[in-house]
């Protein structure tokens, strides 16, 4: 069991607890939309794909955004997760990230597809 994040109380008012699976999806989350030098005390913390909202919608930026998102997740979570794919697929205006994990814990694999970037 971990705390939640964000930081919260539960109903019975004390710290709000979560299931591994919960915390390292929340963990994968911060790590893809934390900009690089946001964090103070950490400053490589994160990635850059924020910077690619504004590019064309295109077959390098889908390539560019599957290396940016394996890496960062390698890098900051890699004692957590080995990540199994990153794949991205364009539609239309929007550009969809889809990661598949394997949690080193208990060697469950993991989906994680709610991520997308729209033009």
């Amino acid at each position: 069991m971990q705390f939640n994040y964000p930081f919260k109380i539960d109903g019975t008012g004390r710290t709000a607890r979560i299931e591994d699976v919960t915390h390292v999806r929340q963990l994968i989350e911060q790590v893809l939309f934390t900009i690089i030098e946001e964090r103070v005390n950490r400053p490589t913390f994160g990635t850059r794909i924020n910077q690619l909202v504004f590019a064309p919608n295109s077959e390098e930026l889908s390539a560019t955004t599957r290396i940016l998102v394996q890496s960062a997740l390698q890098q900051w979570l890699g004692d957590l997760i080995k990540v199994v794919t990153v794949e991205t697929k364009i539609d239309d205006s929007t550009l969809h990230i889809s990661v598949q994990y394997l949690l080193l814990a208990n060697n469950n694999q993991s989906n994680v597809e709610q991520f997308a970037r729209r033009l």
